[in-house]
């Protein structure tokens, strides 16, 4: 069996535990643990509960302390859950230790998310990334990966190696790791001669965090059919179509949605996939205006191109989702302060028009809300840096 392959079964019921610390405070750790909750709907579980702690800093023996994990141990026994899912990447030992305590499946948030990638790859291209990120990940674990995988067999986080036997130890594992690595660098010298065959015409590519609508823009744009789903990470393959806008052509990318802790052994393996960033013209950025925490989604999105070497590029900023916008309206005799609830759409408009340094402009992809207004800054945009960057060369 590979890594890749998955294991079809009725949703699971899991538990979610975060830890209230000075870095994130409980308002945060709520956000984040509804983020997760999200992905384990993703992967296939139903949330039966949460349970979150207020430390200094997670237990470095068992992430929280020894009387919550009690509370948690009881909880589970009760209502016979089936994992617990932790809001951080857990140390080998600390998997190990929560495990013994809670006797379930113990997932943290690497590895569920390297487990909707696994559900989610579908050319040999990304099952091979995904493939390399998941035995990074179970390298140091092995141990207990094995003693686990004998009591808990298929399922959430389960979607790898250890079905069969324990054939695979700590040599034969970085055998596996070191030619995925090879088959990766022959992927990305096919993709770089491709690349560099498409050298005629600008390239942008759709960025942004996961499940912001690029799909759906990129079907809208190149009238094409990718894979769009209202579930996170529902794109990983790299897919390149050419779009005209006017009588100008372009090339134009949808890569694959950035999230906050992505692991890093994602971020590695999907080199090739991110080249697509790297080697663009163009960047457009596309945020969820609709979601409550759209403004820490585009924070995160500018810290991974900063990670990349592409903040600096062209960019446009479309806020998609107009048609899914709510808000709160103030009453006029409230003297306290507004916050992000109290902005009517068209106050964000100019706020977001004002702060930000490249061009904005707010859409609905789904309902084709204003986007001939997003083609015509699309053909500008495009305009400007196939003048830039091809200076003697016709535009048609």
């Amino acid at each position: 069996m590979n890594l890749y392959d998955t294991i079809e079964k009725k949703d699971e019921t899991a538990i979610l535990v975060g830890v209230i610390t000075q870095e994130q405070d409980e308002a945060k750790v709520e956000e984040y643990l509804d983020e997760l909750a999200f992905l384990a709907l993703t992967a296939g579980a139903t949330e039966h509960a949460r349970f979150t702690q207020k430390i200094t800093k997670p237990n470095p023996k068992t992430f929280v302390g020894a009387g919550k994990l009690e509370d948690i141990a009881a909880y589970v026994k009760t209502h016979d859950i089936q994992m617990v899912i932790f809001d951080d990447e857990l140390s080998p030992s600390q998997l190990r230790n929560i495990e013994n305590a809670l006797n379930t499946k113990i997932l943290d948030r690497s590895n569920l998310i390297l487990d909707i990638f696994a559900k989610r790859a579908r050319t040999a291209e990304a099952r091979t990334q995904v493939e390399l990120a998941q035995y990074e990940y179970l390298l140091p674990r092995l141990t207990r990966m094995w003693t686990h995988l004998s009591r808990q067999k298929g399922g959430i986080g389960m979607r790898g190696p250890g079905e069969t036997e324990i054939e695979t130890d700590r040599r034969i594992i970085r055998d596996k790791i070191s030619l995925l690595k090879d088959k990766l660098k022959k992927i990305d010298k096919q993709k770089a001669t491709q690349r560099k065959g498409r050298e005629q015409m600008i390239r942008a590519a759709l960025v942004g965090y996961t499940n912001v609508g690029k799909s759906t823009l990129m079907n809208l744009l190149t009238k094409s059919d990718v894979f769009a789903e209202n579930k996170l990470f529902a794109t990983l393959d790299t897919t390149v179509r050419k779009v005209v806008v006017g009588n100008l052509p372009f090339l134009l990318s949808d890569t694959v949605g950035f999230i906050r802790k992505l692991p890093h052994h994602l971020v590695d393996s999907f080199k090739s996939t991110l080249d697509e960033v790297r080697e663009s013209d163009v960047l457009i950025h596309v945020v969820d205006i609709s979601h409550p925490n759209f403004e820490d989604h585009i924070n995160t999105v500018k810290e991974t191109l900063k990670d990349l070497n592409s903040l600096d590029k062209a960019t446009i900023m479309i806020f998609n989702k107009i048609d899914a916008f709510t808000y709160v309206k103030k009453d006029e005799d409230d003297l306290t302060p507004k916050v992000r609830e109290n902005y009517s759409l068209e106050e964000l408009m100019k706020t977001w028009m004002a702060k930000e340094n490249y061009p904005c402009i707010f859409i609905s992809a789904e309902k084709k809300i204003n986007i001939d207004g997003l083609r015509d800054l699309l053909y500008e945009t495009i305009k400007d840096q196939h003048l830039k960057i091809y200076p003697h060369r016709l535009l048609y």
